[in-house]
């Protein structure tokens, strides 16, 4: 499964770690072994001082559909949910580096997510963000129910993590939830990056740090969202939802 998630250190942004899902066939949905993937990404980051900055991107068209919807079936139908997805949850909130992200087309789920924990996220004009975590009988993940209320609002919030409303990248922006909309989001992503990582590392991480604030409550949500996950995955409503959703597949 390494081959759906690509890391690279290019030569031509010194100091920065491109993480890119590459499962286009798929929409970028995650699966059990990308998400082990991407923890290790990043906590090798954590821990590499030629690391300066990460920088996470999708394909052409799609950053993330979200997590892949047959993992899921398997748990709602009686399966193991395993730590996977709540291992790199805690690994992206506590990643220490600066962390920037281009977006092109569809973030799903936790493709929306994801970028709450980012620190300059910049999309095209056509990319969607989108959380149908309630329609699919599920809560909010990724510390969103905390992060997400906090940096838009309860009513816009409300609107993505439970009406499961879609924003566009003008939307998204407005929101705060990223930074910036251009149609060369690949190249001003990793110029972002290149500046982050060529920043004095010490001064740049105690400020991030003075910004992101106490990270503990964070994990705390992480988990407190993923015991209710949990419990709704194994729901009768879900099931229904899943095989619904499948069918129509």
């Amino acid at each position: 499964m390494s081959d759906h998630v690509l890391i690279e250190r290019p030569q031509s942004a010194p100091g920065v770690q491109v993480i890119r899902l590459n499962r286009p066939e798929k929409k970028n949905a995650i699966t059990r072994a990308m998400y082990q993937t991407l923890t290790a990404a990043m906590r090798s980051a954590d821990v590499d001082p030629a690391v300066r900055a990460t920088l996470l991107l999708g394909s052409e068209g799609c950053f993330s559909a979200g997590n892949d919807m047959t993992d899921f079936l398997a748990v709602a139908m009686g399966g193991t949910m395993g730590r996977e997805v709540v291992d790199f949850l805690h690994a992206l909130a506590a990643h220490n580096k600066p962390i920037v992200s281009g977006v092109d087309g569809l973030a799903i789920g936790i493709g929306t997510t994801i970028h709450l924990h980012c620190d300059m996220t910049i999309a095209s004009p056509r990319s969607l963000f989108k959380t149908p975590f309630v329609d699919l009988a599920l809560v909010p993940e990724a510390a969103s129910s905390l992060i997400a209320p906090r940096l838009m609002g309860h009513q816009r919030a409300f609107a993505l993590l439970v009406a499961g409303e879609g924003f566009t990248a003008e939307e998204a922006r407005a929101a705060g939830l990223i930074w910036k909309v251009t149609d060369a989001v690949e190249t001003e992503a990793l110029e972002i990056a290149t500046r982050l990582a060529a920043k004095p590392p010490e001064a740049l991480r105690a400020a991030r740090d003075l910004m992101r604030g106490d990270r503990e409550e964070v994990a705390g949500r992480i988990d407190d969202e993923a015991h209710q996950f949990s419990v709704r995955l194994r729901s009768a409503e879900a099931r229904a939802a899943f095989e619904a959703f499948m069918a129509r597949k």
